[in-house]
């Protein structure tokens, strides 16, 4: 896990002079909170229970999610070199950084839902 991350330039994905457009955008492109969440929720999951928890997705957005939080230090990608490789995808400390935001945002959608808990 990589505990001091470099700085991450948010202007990259963001023409605005705004920062929090920049990590907006990360956060909210096609299935990316939903993968924070399970993550925030679970722990570290393999490439194979992240899909199965999304049956919708196709393996290529999936791929190209975890690749951008990977790039942009929010994820971490261990690889153990068996046969075949076993992927194990988690939150690094950029990543759980995010867990107050994340967890301010699902209290705000179970009150605004009505609900008490996600099943």
């Amino acid at each position: 896990m990589n505990s001091a991350a470099p700085p991450l330039n948010l202007q990259t994905y963001s023409a605005m002079d705004c920062p929090v457009h920049g990590l907006v955008t990360i956060l909210s492109g096609p299935w990316t909170t939903y993968i924070l969440w399970l993550l925030r929720q679970r722990g570290p999951m393999r490439f194979g229970q992240l899909k199965k928890q999304m049956p919708a997705i196709s393996a290529k957005v999936l791929t190209e999610r975890l690749r951008l939080l990977e790039q942009t230090g929010i994820l971490d990608r261990h690889q153990e070199a068996t046969i075949p490789p076993k992927v194990t995808y988690s939150l690094t400390g950029r990543g759980q950084e995010l867990h107050g935001a994340l967890d301010a945002l699902d209290a705000l959608a179970l009150k605004w839902s009505g609900r008490t808990a996600w099943a």
